[in-house]
Order: structure tokens, then C-alpha cells, then sequence
């Protein structure tokens, strides 16, 4: 906008919405349910993408997230619009094989080829596509996740709390590690190991892997995990934490990673893409194995009996590591490159 464009956003109105209009933005709301994976469902996604951009007439659409970028990608296509999409993680059809993830991949494979530029948030997803011929080595590059704003995310003074504190942020979801999560903390209470484990994130059990309110309340009732419910900012709970955990089985590029991170707090996380991106292990962080909750067990307590050197020196190469490869300049700088190509192709 500061560069003289008009931003029309497209999302199902939710609480940030008003944000993105105050900003100067146009939004068009549009029915979209993010939580199923029903291609014959969702194909109605592309006559109502389709009437939305015959009516706008953008230059260019930015599609995110796994069904934009695929339907939006089709309707766009069908107007000539060029599409640069952002694959920020492979959700969950990718962890499994069967008939979904078949068709899914198919849907990637026709969209795709009508995509200007593919943007992949790691190396793995982006090899995975192109290795399946999803789409061509040339019309992809690599973006640090949403990259992370490093003024609003700041180093906090480093302050050990006297009864180790670790922190899960996370929707609460199966494939975000949260059983393997709550079984690890019942194998260190078993063994009489003394720390707080909390949980922050919201609860979704209508999602096809969403986890039940009553057994959450359970775990609450218990005394397994202090829910501390969901939050418009992050960093108070963070600063409140000795180490953040995420045994997540894939993602894009985790962005509650990078504000851990950029905040100078040790993490906890599985050695898959996506997070092992942000982990180093043993210089930001631990990894820990997938769906292995005694292993994730034996990581926290090793963290937690680190002196508090070890841990502020993790701290310290979490914050260098975002200013060197995750500051979100990097990717909006990359964005604007490849906007300017577009706008110059369009102009000859």
C-alpha cells in the first residue's frame, strides 16, 4: 500500500478482519472450512473464488495455505489472473498415504502448473514437490516461514523460574504432538520429577483430528497441564516459560518457533521438517524423536537440568539464528521482487 497498490484481502471474517480493514485493506469474505479435506466438497471453493476475482480484477492474487492455493490457483487461471502461492506446511493429507493425499496430490500437480512462482517455508516440502513433478524446480524458491517481526519480538532478561516451566503453544490438535505432549508429562510426574507443564492454544474438536473438550478438561481437572487458553499476544506467556515445546509430526515453517525463538527461550521440538529448521539441536534447543513421548520425556528433563548458562546461551543463538535467516524482511523483500517481475511482464 505505502507503494501506491490496492490489497484486497480474501478469508472467512474472523476476529482479525477489522485489523486488516483499518490497515486500508478491502476484504471480501468468502465460505471456506478449513478443517476438512473433502476435494468434492471443496471444488465449490473455485466458483466462489472465481466470482470474487472476475469482480476485482486483481493484477495478481497471493494464495496461502493449502486450499487457496490450489482452488485459488484454478479460478485465477480460468481469468488469466497470475498466482503466487505460499506453501506454509503439507497438513495433514501428506502424512498419510491413502486415496485423500492421492487426489490432493493430483490437485497440486494440474494447479500448480498455472502458478507464476511457488514459495516453499523449507527445503524438504519444496524437494518433495518437485521430486513428485507437483511442480517445476524453476517456478519455486524458499521463504523463511512468515518470517518473524524481530522488533515486536524482543529478548527477554533472562530469569530461571523456581519450579522449571515449560510451554506448549499450539491449536490442540492430534498432529501437533499434543498426546505425545500429555504422555510425557505423566511419565515425569510418575517419576516424581517436579515442573510445571502448560499449554496455550486453542481448543478445535470439531477438526477431523481435533481432541475432545472433555478429555482436555480432564487433563486440566487432573492437574496434568495448566490451560491457559488462548491469547492476541503471545509474548507475556512466553517470557513466563523456561522452554517451549512443539513435538509436532511436520510443518511449514512453526511460527510459534520463531517468536520462541526470537525472544531467546530453548525449545523443545521434533527433528521433522519444518521444525528442525528453526532447532539446532544442542544450540537453540533439543529434538526430540517423532510420536515418541519417551524420548520427548527424556529431552525435557535433560533441559531442564541444564544450569542456567546453558540454557541463556541457547536463549541467545535462538535470537541470532531469527536476525540471520527468519527476519520477515526477507520475506517481503522477496515478495515485492517477484510482484515487480509480474507488473513488469504485464506492462510489455
Amino acid at each position: 500500500m505505502a507503494e501506491g497498490h490496492e490489497v484486497h484481502t480474501i478469508a472467512p471474517k474472523d476476529d482479525y478482519t477489522p485489523f486488516l480493514q483499518e490497515m486500508g485493506c478491502i476484504h471480501h469474505n468468502v465460505r471456506m472450512d478449513s478443517r476438512g479435506a473433502n476435494p468434492i466438497k471443496d471444488s465449490a471453493l473455485i466458483v466462489e473464488l472465481f466470482s470474487i476475482y472476475k469482480k476485482v480484477k486483481p493484477d495478481v492474487v497471493l494464495h496461502y495455505t493449502i486450499k487457496p492455493n490450489v482452488y485459488g490457483t484454478l479460478a485465477a487461471s480460468l481469468l488469466g489472473i497470475p498466482s503466487i502461492n505460499n506453501v506454509c506446511g503439507l497438513g495433514t493429507v501428506f502424512l498419510k498415504k491413502n486415496l485423500v493425499s492421492a487426489i490432493a496430490m493430483f490437485l497440486y500437480k494440474v494447479s500448480f502448473r498455472f502458478a507464476k512462482k511457488v514459495f516453499f517455508q523449507n527445503p524438504d516440502d519444496k524437494k518433495l514437490f518437485v521430486e513428485n513433478n507437483l511442480v517445476p524446480a524453476d517456478k519455486t524458491d524458499l521463504v523463511p516461514g512468515s518470517g518473524i517481526n524481530l522488533n515486536h519480538f524482543v529478548p527477554f532478561q533472562f530469569n530461571r523460574n523456581k519450579t522449571f516451566t515449560f510451554l506448549m503453544v499450539s491449536r490442540l490438535i492430534s498432529d501437533k504432538g499434543v498426546f505425545e505432549y500429555i504422555d510425557a508429562i505423566k511419565n515425569l510426574k510418575e517419576k516424581g520429577f517436579n515442573a510445571r507443564f502448560q499449554v496455550l492454544g486453542a481448543m478445535d474438536p470439531e477438526h477431523k483430528r481435533g481432541i475432545a473438550t472433555d478429555k482436555i478438561q480432564r487433563w486440566i481437572n487432573e492437574g496434568t497441564i495448566e490451560y491457559l487458553g488462548t491469547s492476541h499476544d503471545v509474548r507475556q506467556h512466553l517470557q513466563q516459560a523456561d522452554c517451549v515445546v512443539l513435538p509436532s509430526y511436520r510443518e511449514g515453517t512453526p511460527r510459534t518457533l520463531l517468536e520462541a525463538a526470537s525472544v531467546g527461550k530453548p525449545i523443545i521440538a521434533t527433528n521433522v521438517p519444518g521444525c528442525n529448521q528453526v532447532v539446532e539441536d544442542n544450540f537453540n534447543g533439543l529434538l526430540c524423536n517423532l510420536k515418541d513421548a519417551q524420548d520427548l520425556a527424556a529431552k525435557m528433563e535433560t533441559m531442564a537440568n541444564m544450569d542456567s548458562e546453558t540454557l541463556k546461551q541457547f536463549g541467545a543463538n535462538g535470537r541470532s539464528k531469527m536476525e540471520k535467516q527468519f527476519d520477515e524482511n526477507l520475506v517481503i523483500t522477496k515478495y515485492l521482487a517477484e510482484l515487480k517481475t509480474i507488473h513488469l511482464a504485464n506492462a510489455s
